[in-house]
């Protein structure tokens, strides 16, 4: 019986030490991801003021925000760069999306082929725009969507320091 009473204490230390760690690595990845993405939260500011989105740079040096395509909820990367919304065919298919007429684009990875479509709506925080030109990229991988010049270019954009502030017209 005298044996019992250190096996069990043994055994409460190590749940001890289990627990911790458990509890350890949940928030270093916790940690990891608001590093990664510090607009996983990106709040909607209901204002008399102009409507508008401030999104603070990744350590990455991007700036990544949560969105909305047609109601479906997305993960957007800001890309001045990208002349139109470049959605991966994978997600593209999930959301519904009528691929149109195919086009030659130039990339990053050099020339790839895309799909016209159209976005009936896309958000981000408090911004809504209607009827936005995008494109169905099948070269793209993953599910991050490029938030390019056909949804910024109706915006003004301002960055300061590791703020970006997108601001409608």
């Amino acid at each position: 019986m005298n044996d019992a009473k250190p096996r069990i204490g043994r055994l409460m230390w190590l749940a001890a030490w289990l627990s911790l760690l458990a509890v350890l690595v949940l928030g270093f990845d916790a940690w990891l991801e608001g590093q990664h993405n510090p607009n996983a939260e990106l709040m909607v500011v209901d204002a008399d003021g102009p409507v508008e989105v401030v999104l603070q740079r990744s350590r990455s040096g991007h700036y990544i925000a949560p969105g909305r395509i047609n109601g479906e909820p997305v993960q957007f990367l800001v890309d001045t760069g990208a002349t139109r919304i470049s959605v991966p065919l994978s997600l593209a298919q999930r959301l519904g999306l009528k691929q149109g007429y195919a086009s030659q684009a130039t990339t990053a990875n050099g020339l790839v082929t895309v799909y016209d479509t159209q976005l009936d709506e896309v958000r981000l925080g408090s911004i809504v725009l209607r009827n936005v030109a995008g494109n169905i990229n099948p070269g793209m991988p993953g599910e991050v969507v490029l938030l390019g010049m056909s949804f910024m270019k109706d915006l003004e954009m301002v960055q300061r320091g590791d703020t970006l502030t997108l601001r409608l017209h």
